[in-house]
């Protein structure tokens, strides 16, 4: 029997610091119905992303330890825009600092936004 994936429904990303990643997180345009100091789910319609403390993880196979370096290193969540530039403008003017767009030899016009963690968002939309 050959598994067949309907779709992606999330990510968890362990932070130093809960309450300035929702914020950041808030501010790039994802909605907090629940948010701890450590922990925090946020949605993109159906697409959630949990923001667990480090170190403060109860279930075993989710614990990761402060000492860690480079939580977010190599990670590159994509969220899909209609217009990167006007998506560029908006994060600008709330004070984010994302990479100027550019076209990519992919096919995308994407820009980078690093979350506080190093997790780098790439807001683009397919040419």
């Amino acid at each position: 029997m050959t598994m067949k994936l309907k779709s992606a429904a999330g990510l968890v990303c362990y932070v130093k610091n809960v309450p300035k990643s929702v914020k950041f997180y808030e501010t790039v345009g994802f909605t907090f119905k629940k948010s701890e100091s450590t922990r925090a789910t946020g949605y993109i319609n159906w697409f959630w992303i949990d923001l667990l403390q480090i170190g403060k993880e109860d279930r075993a196979g989710f614990k990761v330890a402060k000492t860690t370096k480079n939580k977010g290193e190599g990670y590159f969540v994509y969220l899909s825009v209609d217009d990167v530039d006007e998506a560029y403008k908006s994060m600008v003017s709330k004070g984010l600092k994302p990479s100027k767009p550019k076209d990519t030899e992919w096919g995308n016009r994407e820009c980078l936004l690093k979350d506080p963690d190093g997790y780098m968002l790439v807001i683009f939309k397919k040419k």
